[in-house]
């Protein structure tokens, strides 16, 4: 298969390999040569004239544009504007889910904790309070690697999770820091938390340990470096009492129906919406159909395709929370000054993304067809099962970490371009095209790529689904294997 007509209403195709001058699509002869990812014009397009893809407008042509021509973000202009009104015209969602009978009621190795949740990893987290003690932090968490290399038990890693905030932040700055920072000691992946604080930033301790709630206190400990002489010993004897309980605890048989797994992309080509993006969302309705959780974001990346999702929401009151959920962030961009639609990214253009509707249309199927049981604000936590919608932008590390810090066990991420990165949760990378995930076998975990070639979601799905169920049994994903994790919180305003 050498291209792609996705929709019957298109008037573009999509190069799945590179196209040569004088091959014929939809028995349209090319004019010039096509790169994988870009679209070719199947007729011929004046000035003003929209381009329809996935059965949608994208945008339009700024120029005639001929029939078996490449059209790309040179010519192409976006059809959005500023903030919208949005009725709510429910449709059925569609619970087709392209599986076996074999595929129902799957189970994976898990850690249950005494408060009902389940982690797929059993680790221990040293999170600052302030960027002040990063340093630190990372110093108790090697040392303490090395203290107990080759007696670990159950726990797969000491990581200290270093951020630049806790301090000289106002309003809601510095309420997103202490809430990711307290949703990050919640997490059912840490087996055992160290918290660690200075002791004069604006995120004092006994505020912050008020906000966290109740913890199992044999597994969450705090600390504040200004009041004792030596800050890494003592921290070392802390961890000692948490590993002395979280190393016993073993992995159990669990139903995939204590999943929660976040939806991401980044990096993304003219194929996500082809082949990975469907993919996840193949998985997305199948996990949902079996009583998991799923979550979308990147809600500046739902821009265009916003009407889809609202309309699949359950009831009208999660439909207002989507508008909502849109409108916001739109009021965010302009407060600052910033053009709404400024997308899609250098990296995306280049892999045949032309307007941030395109982009938009291939992200949302991350999200497959299943019904929106939930939106939740930033920072958020997880209440409701099925599909939920998350308030975070597209920056990959900052919505990443807001997916794990609603209680995403894992990251799905899918990539045309590639990336290497990790959050505090396995964030496992899914290649759009078979060729990155020959070049970047590192950072690739699974290729999708195979849709685009001679493989059927039939066929690739369930593969998939092993691969996912490994990944949350323990299998490390690579961001893991080359310790790649990092958290970044969304900041928009003053800093003192």
């Amino acid at each position: 298969m050498k291209y792609i007509k996705i929709n019957p209403e298109d008037n573009v195709a999509v190069a799945l390999t590179d196209l040569l001058k004088g091959e014929v699509v939809e028995g349209v002869t090319l004019q010039t040569d096509v790169p994988r990812g870009h679209k070719v014009v199947l007729k011929d397009l004046k000035s003003g004239d929209n381009v329809i893809k996935y059965g949608y407008p994208i945008g339009h042509v700024t120029q005639d544009a001929a029939a078996g021509t490449m059209v790309d973000h040179s010519c192409i202009k976006t059809n959005l504007e500023g903030l919208l009104e949005y009725k709510y015209e429910p449709e059925k969602a569609d619970h087709t889910v392209i599986l076996s009978a074999s595929e129902e009621s799957r189970t994976f190795k898990g850690f249950r904790r005494s408060n009902g949740t389940v982690g797929i990893r059993n680790q221990i987290w040293v999170i600052p309070t302030v960027g002040c003690v990063n340093g630190i932090c990372e110093q108790i968490a090697s040392r303490f690697r090395a203290e107990i290399e080759g007696r670990a038990g159950s726990v797969d890693a000491v990581v200290a999770f270093p951020h630049n905030y806790g301090c000289s932040q106002l309003g809601s700055d510095h309420q997103n820091t202490r809430t990711i920072l307290a949703d990050m000691v919640h997490h059912p992946n840490a087996g055992g938390v160290l918290v660690v604080s200075l002791g004069c930033e604006n995120n004092q301790l006994d505020a912050f340990r008020e906000l966290v709630g109740p913890v199992n206190e044999a597994r969450v400990k705090m600390f504040t470096c200004q009041q004792v002489e030596d800050e890494v010993e003592f921290g070392l004897q802390k961890l000692r009492e948490i590993f002395a309980v979280c190393s016993l605890d073993e992995r159990v048989d669990v139903p995939v129906s204590e999943l929660r797994v976040g939806l991401k992309c980044g990096g993304s080509d003219g194929l996500s919406g082809i082949t990975a993006n469907p993919l996840l969302g193949v998985f997305s309705d199948w996990i949902v159909a079996q009583g998991g959780t799923t979550v979308l974001t990147e809600v500046p990346e739902m821009f265009g395709a916003e009407t889809i999702l609202m309309n699949r929401c359950q009831d009208e009151a999660t439909f207002s929370k989507t508008v909502s959920l849109i409108n916001d962030f739109k009021e965010y961009f302009m407060a600052q000054g910033m053009p709404v639609y400024e997308n899609p990214s250098p990296g995306n253009k280049a892999g045949g993304i032309s307007t941030l509707e395109e982009k938009s249309l291939g992200c949302t199927q991350k999200c497959g067809k299943s019904t929106v049981r939930g939106v939740l604000k930033y920072g958020e936590r997880l209440s409701v099962k099925g599909l939920n919608l998350l308030s975070a932008p597209g920056n990959d590390l900052v919505a990443s970490t807001a997916l794990a810090a609603a209680g995403c066990q894992i990251v799905l991420f899918t990539t045309g371009r590639g990336t290497p990165f990790g959050s505090f949760v396995p964030t496992m990378k899914i290649s759009t095209n078979t060729p990155l995930f020959e070049h970047k076998g590192g950072w690739i975990d699974f290729n999708a790529g195979v849709l685009a070639q001679d493989q059927t979601m039939a066929e690739v799905a369930p593969r998939f689904i092993d691969a996912v169920l490994a990944a949350a049994s323990g299998e490390p994903v690579n961001n893991e294997l080359h310790n790649y994790r990092e958290i970044a919180i969304f900041k928009s305003g003053v800093t003192l």
